[in-house]
């Protein structure tokens, strides 16, 4: 079961992000994060979290012909989601690689889906293209998260949803980047993805667009053989983790093993022989305000 917290409050806002973001170099921020993506196999990591995408369409009741938008897809877990619903699907994300990924398993299931490489700060589509609008665990990595709000707000028609799935600050993924941070700093003036876990940072970035907002706080278990199998796979796999050991000489990576390790042992609850580690996150469904002329 999840938290469930309505945070819709039109008249909360916050600037002391905006305004700290001025004069931030998001380009070159995003040119990191691209070599970070494409780098290891993302959908190696992406593939388990299948489930997270089934809950996430059943959340925004994704309907059968509906258009929808899938931002920041990664492998496809949130596009399958949403085709094996009958609705008419594009996929996007900024790494060909793993559109390469989610085009795969579509072929697989006979999934009839649009994959287009596209930027989620930039999307080519025309406003109120889509009815939905999803992404799980991909918006969030965005460097200009105004902007990628905004997109993912412009795409979708009036009366349309949103519908995403962001790492917690406080569960296992947000410690496990503060645990990285400690050993590989990111790139200055970077903003925290895990932000978008935090329900006061949605309603800041989508508020003044929504008539609803609802955020329930999920878990997805992380299932590994031992806190040794966990670090070998995402050390080869996931990009965060990947470059980050490829950044420091044998020394540092026996201490970001150390650490890691430490981290896995004190959240497992899967006992000494298993590693089953609860990894928090925001599960959120927005729904956009209708214009004046809308009926």
């Amino acid at each position: 079961m999840g938290l469930e917290l309505n945070v819709f409050t039109p008249a909360t806002t916050m600037t002391a992000s905006t305004a700290a973001s001025a004069n931030v170099d998001f380009n070159a921020i995003k040119q990191r994060q691209q070599a970070t993506w494409a780098s290891g196999d993302y959908a190696v990591i992406g593939t388990t979290l299948q489930m997270v995408g089934e809950s996430l369409a059943e959340a925004v009741d994704v309907r059968a012909g509906e258009h929808v938008l899938d931002v920041a897809a990664g492998n496809g877990n949130a596009t399958l989601a949403a085709a094996r619903r009958f609705a008419r699907v594009t996929s996007t994300d900024y790494v060909p690689h793993l559109l390469e990924k989610g085009a795969a398993r579509a072929k697989a299931e006979g999934l009839a889906i649009q994959f287009q490489v596209a930027d989620a700060e930039a999307l080519p589509f025309e406003d109120g293209s889509f009815d939905v609008a999803l992404s799980t665990f991909g918006a969030m990595f965005t460097p200009d998260q105004s902007k990628a709000a905004g997109e993912l707000v412009r795409v979708v028609r009036s009366g349309g949803r949103i519908g995403m799935a962001n790492w917690t600050p406080e569960g296992f993924i947000g410690q496990l980047f503060r645990v990285i941070a400690t050993h590989v700093p990111p790139p200055a003036g970077a903003s925290s993805p895990v932000q978008w876990g935090s329900e006061p940072r949605i309603v800041e970035l989508f508020g003044a667009e929504a008539t609803d907002l609802r955020c329930v706080r999920r878990h997805f278990n992380f299932r590994y053989q031992s806190a040794a199998h966990w670090i070998e796979v995402f050390r080869n796999f996931y990009g965060p983790t990947h470059k980050a050991y490829a950044a420091l000489d044998p020394a540092g990576q026996a201490r970001l093993t150390d650490d890691l390790t430490a981290l896995l042992e004190r959240l497992n609850v899967g006992g000494p022989h298993s590693l089953v580690v609860p990894g928090e996150y925001l599960e959120v469904v927005i729904k956009k305000s209708a214009t004046p002329l809308d009926p």
